[in-house]
């Protein structure tokens, strides 16, 4: 049997979708070595390191012309249809239409219906266009959280039954580094010994203008003198973030290191004083699992899908409470036996999860999607 899954977010700079898709293609592949599996694009690979990859599961970029480069519509139903591929999994939202097999579709979130706001208005009008066909024409659909579950079959046309919770994982590659394997990374960046750290893209979703606000009242009601490191790439309408800073009175103590490679991501994780992620929403939320599994002390907001994966493991606030946030931060900075309680209780939540898991319970979607298409 032939198994194709999208590999378009392999066609970019690995972010969150591109980890997503590589871990489950890589794990149902392993898990699996009687089946054949294919990342397929129509545009070149450029973030997947053949050595990571298990000896059947391949990389196939399908060339297209003038008539098949509608990928979606026209270049993808032709390849599956030539290449007898038994099901599809579209890791990032799509599907082929008329794909002529069935269909597995991973919504991760619905942010760009609950939260328009936060993305640019070309994203939300194709989603708005797109989504619901695509959740009606899958033969089974993946989320990562309950919460993302409940929000598909509000919004979309999905029943509860074809809806899985699939919860996704911290790779393999974060744990807790000591602090001399993570100096050559602080020096590098320019950051100090005492900080707080954020990961994540930059957009608005993830509001970063209420943990600069908290690391303003830190400064003005207190000694303690941290840096706030940002650490990820600038995705979309960054521009109130970047014109709050400028005003800002801490702006001097603020540092961007773009986007960071996981084994810089594993020495900020494990150095920082405290990782805060303040979005207002997500489907998952995997940044503050990433960090549990590195030791880092965690707040975060009481967003149903985050809540639901850091579980008692986090100090919560009240999303965009950025007077709650700076509290809880000045309080974490205070008592250093209570960073060690989250601590251990975050290592013990990340532990909870694995992408072993997230790949077996995958590979149980495909077979049910076969058998529903075959009766």
């Amino acid at each position: 049997m032939k198994i194709a899954i999208d590999g378009l977010p392999l066609t970019v700079q690995r972010t969150g979708v591109g980890h997503y898709t590589f871990e489950v293609a890589r794990g149902v592949a392993a898990a699996q070595p009687g089946e054949q599996f294919e990342l397929v694009s129509h545009s070149p690979f450029i973030s997947v390191i053949d050595g990571q990859r298990p000896g059947n599961l391949s990389l196939l970029q399908q060339p297209v012309n003038a008539l098949s480069k509608n990928w979606w519509t026209i270049g993808l139903p032709l390849y599956i249809r030539r290449n007898a591929i038994a099901l599809f999994h579209g890791t990032n939202y799509d599907v082929p239409l008329w794909a002529g097999c069935p269909t597995v579709l991973t919504i991760h979130d619905l942010s760009l219906f609950l939260h328009p706001e936060t993305h640019e208005p070309r994203r939300v009008n194709r989603a708005r266009r797109r989504l619901p066909t695509m959740a009606r024409i899958a033969s089974q659909i993946i989320v990562p959280t309950h919460s993302v579950k409940r929000e598909v079959c509000e919004h979309l046309p999905a029943r509860s039954e074809k809806v899985r919770v699939i919860p996704e994982a911290a790779r393999k590659s974060f744990h807790p580094v000591n602090s001399v394997t993570a100096q050559p990374t602080l020096d590098r960046l320019g950051i100090e010994k005492s900080f707080i750290l954020y990961v994540g893209a930059i957009e608005p979703r993830k509001d970063i203008v209420t943990l600069v606000k908290a690391f303003e009242d830190l400064y003005k009601n207190t000694d303690l003198r941290p840096q706030l490191v940002i650490a990820g790439p600038t995705a979309w309408l960054a521009d109130d973030l970047e014109s709050y800073i400028k005003r800002s009175s801490v702006k001097e103590r603020i540092l961007f290191t773009g986007y960071v490679d996981d084994d810089e991501l594993c020495a900020l994780y494990s150095i920082c004083t405290l990782m805060c992620y303040p979005a207002i929403y997500e489907g998952a939320g995997l940044p503050p699992i990433e960090a549990m599994a590195c030791g880092a002390p965690v707040i975060t907001t009481k967003t149903g899908a985050i809540s639901e994966m850091v579980g008692d493991a986090a100090r919560l606030f009240p999303a965009t409470d950025y007077q709650t946030l700076a509290n809880h931060i000045i309080e974490l900075f205070m008592d250093c036996k209570e960073r060690e309680a989250l601590t251990r209780r975050g290592l013990k939540r990340a532990a909870d999860f694995s992408w072993e898991r997230t790949a077996a319970l995958t590979y149980e979607t495909y077979l049910d999607a076969l058998r529903l298409h075959k009766q």
